[in-house]
Formats: C-alpha cells, sequence, structure tokens
C-alpha cells in the first residue's frame, strides 16, 4: 500500500473489530459524501419546468442549469483525483464537500438565472472535489479482494440508487414546497457528512506537490476535458461548423497533453496505466453505459410528463421501484454473484438486461401504460445495472496501483461525466428532430413527441449493444 495513504484498517493500536468497524464506517461516510453529489445530479431534472417557470429562463438557456454543473465536474476530476494523491484524499474530500454544501445553499437561495447558474457551476468544482477520490479511498480501505467487491458493491449500490432516488425527490420537494428544496435540502446533508468526515476517515498524508504538480499538464487536460463537455452539452444550440472548429480545439489540447505527459518528469497522468487493456476496456464501456443509462433517466422523465401527462411527484413516484431494486440487488446479491462467476459474466450478463430494457422502451406508444409498457423495461434495466456497475468498477480499479489509485478513480468518474453528457446531448437532440420535423410534416403534437422518444431510445439500445460487444472482447482475461 502507497506511504500516502493511512487506512484505519492498518492503524497501530487496534485490535481486529475495532479495525473492521472503522473501515465500515469510514465507507458509510464516503457513500454519504457520493450520495449527496449523485442526488444533485438527477434531483434537478424534474424541477427543471418549474425553475423554468420561476426564474423566465429560454429553452436554450435552461439547458445551462445542468450543462454549468455538468462542465466543471467533468473539466476537473482528472486533476482532483491526482491532486488527491498529492495532497491527501482526506483533505480534498472534506474540502469537496464543503465547497458542494456552500454552493448548494446558493443554489437553494437564487433568485436570478445568473446567481443560480453560476451556483451550479461552484457545485461541480465541489463534486469533482469530492467524487473523483472515492474510489482511490475505497481501494485503499479494502485491500483484500472479498471486502473489497463487498465494499464496491455497497459504493455503486448508493450511486446507482441515488441517481433514481433523485428523479423521486426531485419531484416531491418540487410538488410539496418549490424547487429551491431540492438544494436547500444538502445544506444538512453536507453538514452531517462533513463533520463525521473530519472525526472518521483516518489521515493521509500524501506524496507532496513536488511529486507530481504538473501544472501546464493540469491546465491543458483541464482545459481539453471541460471543452470537450461543453461541445457534446451544446451540440444542439450551435450549427455544424462551430461544433467541429470546438471539437478540433478539444482534440488538439488532448493531443498536447498527451505530448507533454511522455516527456514530462513528474507527469500528471502517467501514460502507463492505458497498458492496461482492462482499465482502459472498462473506461470505454463506461461511457457507453451511461450515455444509455442517462438517456433513459432524461427521456424516461420526458415520456411520463409530456406524453402520459404526470405531474413532478406522480413521475419521482414512477421512478422509485427502481433504486429499490438496485439498492436490494446490489446490497444483497453484487458481491456474492460476483464472488461466485467472476465480474467480466457478471458485466456482461447485466448489459444484456439494460440492452433488452432499453429495447422494450423503443417500442413505446402514445397511449402507453405504465404497468405494461414502462414499468417492466424499467425493471429490466435497473436489474442489469444493478450487476453491471460493481463489475465493471472492479474491473476499472484492479490493475491501478496504489499510488495511481486516486488518479484511476479520477479517470473513472470522468469517463462517467462524459458518457452522461453524451447521452444527454445525443438522444436528446435526435429525439426534438425527429419530433419537429414530424411537426413540420402535420403530425399532432403527442403522437410528434412520442416517436421522438422512440427513435432516442432505439439509438439508446444500439449503444447499450456497442458496450456489449465492447466488453465481451476488450475486458476478457485469458485463462492461465
Amino acid at each position: 500500500m502507497s506511504s500516502s495513504t493511512v487506512s484505519p484498517a492498518s492503524a497501530p493500536g487496534r485490535n481486529p473489530a475495532q479495525r473492521t468497524y472503522s473501515r465500515w464506517a469510514s465507507l458509510v461516510v464516503l457513500c454519504a459524501g457520493t450520495l449527496m453529489t449523485i442526488l444533485d445530479g438527477n434531483i434537478v431534472t424534474v424541477a427543471m419546468p418549474a425553475i423554468q417557470r420561476d426564474l423566465g429562463f429560454s429553452a436554450a438557456g435552461l439547458a445551462w442549469v445542468v450543462n454549468a454543473y455538468l462542465i466543471p465536474f467533468g473539466g476537473l476530476l482528472l486533476l482532483a483525483g491526482r491532486l488527491g494523491d498529492l495532497v491527501g484524499r482526506k483533505r480534498m474530500f472534506t474540502a469537496g464537500l464543503a465547497v458542494f454544501t456552500a454552493a448548494s445553499v446558493l443554489c437553494g437561495v437564487a433568485t436570478g438565472q445568473e446567481v443560480l447558474v453560476v451556483a451550479r457551476a461552484l457545485q461541480g468544482v465541489g463534486g469533482a472535489m469530492t467524487a473523483a477520490v472515492v474510489l482511490g479511498m475505497l481501494v485503499a480501505l479494502f485491500p483484500e479482494p472479498r471486502e473489497q467487491a463487498r465494499a464496491i458493491a455497497v459504493f455503486s449500490a448508493v450511486g446507482a440508487a441515488g441517481g433514481a432516488l433523485g428523479t423521486f425527490l426531485g419531484g416531491a420537494l418540487t410538488q410539496a414546497l418549490n424547487w429551491h428544496w431540492i438544494f436547500l435540502i444538502n445544506l444538512p446533508i453536507g453538514v452531517v457528512a462533513l463533520v463525521a468526515a473530519v472525526r472518521v476517515l483516518a489521515p493521509d498524508r500524501g506524496t507532496g506537490l513536488g511529486e507530481g504538480a504538473d501544472y501546464p499538464g493540469a491546465a491543458l487536460i483541464t482545459g481539453a476535458l471541460m471543452l470537450t463537455v461543453y461541445v457534446i452539452v451544446g451540440a444542439g444550440e450551435r450549427d455544424t461548423g462551430g461544433t467541429l472548429a470546438l471539437a478540433a480545439v478539444a482534440l488538439a489540447l488532448f493531443a498536447a497533453f498527451t505530448l507533454r505527459q511522455a516527456r514530462a518528469a513528474r507527469p500528471l497522468l502517467r501514460l502507463r496505466l492505458f497498458r492496461s487493456r482492462v482499465l482502459t476496456g472498462a473506461n470505454a464501456v463506461q461511457i457507453l453505459m451511461i450515455a444509455g443509462m442517462y438517456g433513459f433517466q432524461y427521456i424516461g422523465v420526458l415520456y411520463l410528463q409530456r406524453v402520459l401527462g404526470y405531474g413532478e411527484l406522480l413521475t419521482g413516484t414512477a421512478f422509485l421501484p427502481a433504486p429499490i431494486a438496485i439498492g436490494v440487488l446490489m446490497l444483497g446479491l453484487s458481491a456474492r454473484t460476483i464472488a461466485r462467476f467472476g465480474p467480466y459474466r457478471v458485466l456482461l450478463a447485466g448489459l444484456v438486461l439494460v440492452t433488452a430494457g432499453t429495447a422494450l422502451l423503443s417500442r413505446l406508444p402514445v397511449g402507453g401504460s405504465y404497468l405494461v409498457d414502462f414499468l417492466p423495461a424499467m425493471m429490466l434495466i435497473s436489474v442489469g445495472f444493478a450487476a453491471a456497475l460493481p463489475a465493471l468498477t472492479g474491473l476499472a480499479m484492479s490493475d491501478a496501483r496504489p499510488e495511481d489509485a486516486g488518479l484511476a478513480s479520477g479517470l473513472f468518474n470522468t469517463t462517467q461525466v462524459v458518457g452522461g453528457s453524451l447521452g444527454l446531448a445525443v438522444l436528446t437532440t435526435l429525439a426534438a428532430s425527429r419530433t419537429d420535423t414530424l411537426l413540420a410534416d402535420g403530425t399532432d403534437l403527442l403522437p410528434a413527441t412520442a416517436d421522438g422518444y422512440r427513435l432516442a431510445f432505439t439509438v439508446a439500445t444500439a449503444i447499450m449493444t456497442t458496450a456489449l460487444a465492447l466488453a465481451a472482447v476488450a475486458l476478457r482475461r485469458p485463462r492461465h
């Protein structure tokens, strides 16, 4: 284990029961901090119409309530992960909780568009600082494979179920109170999590900024990632020429960063990470898997509200079976299933189920029934995701050295954000374009809207099929 991380499990003067308690108490703290950022990523979705009405956002401007969070979050994850290795992961985690909680309060009291967008960007900064180091801390806390599988299952359950739970809470808080409370709810959670983190998490020294503070490299990769997310989430608002020009600039920044890392004495990103076929393949699979999953959540909400006519609370309630199923399966079966069959087989089985669920959604009718047309597909997706995510997380971290755990964690979270942004941009753009074309041809609003969503789910099915094929080829380990 690296000297940069002192695990409670290895602290002197504690008996085994105390060490076990400390590690699992630390896991609870890490999950609480993660839950807050995950909830916030989804809780906004259902409240978007209310925010638009209250603050007067245009349709294009409303997208920046989401984009302002995603751009700094995705852009800073890799840098925050590396800085966590250097200055100490506990310091980075607690500082991120403090920034995120303060920014949430600012969002909650916002009465104008500019304040809300700026506060959302600050949330993205705090979320990146927190999320970037969590997996590295978890791997250090639980080095033994079986316990690590259990810990990853718990952590993944919180993340996956938290995303779906955010949809329910967003609807409930918006309808019962108002949209401000979807942000203000983070204040008590953040304060408790921050106090617990300071008291429970073991201190770690880090290797020191002098061991890897590649500031030119940090500027290049942060700029490249932020611009990439900006290009993806704003693609529907620009012409093709502008999008291609910005994409070319982002590629140039990535190329300059790669060249810098190959020559730097203390690189920010050790390129040896990508020599691992499993680590590289797992991150590529995650981009595709999260793209399909994020599209399902967002397009699913729109279908229930705009086609079936559900309100905010009813929409959130309709999604509630998903986090329940994900939580039960991940906590009760995931670790044991992975231990018995291996992460590779469990991942493939999970991706098959998710693909089948999105395929069912591609047939959603205009006068659909929630119980017949939507719920069965959602449960297939939930069960598949509950199997796939912990297995994929374990594979992504399995080849990382202890001194690179924070960086590998930041990389895994970065590809998650890129995948979510990509799925949101591509699927919503395709759905809107299809609907506009049908409306121009004289089709009624509801059939045109439903057909746009069916196209989005068809493309999501193709994305998930590609993820399944890639996982089958890239993540298969040779038998010895």
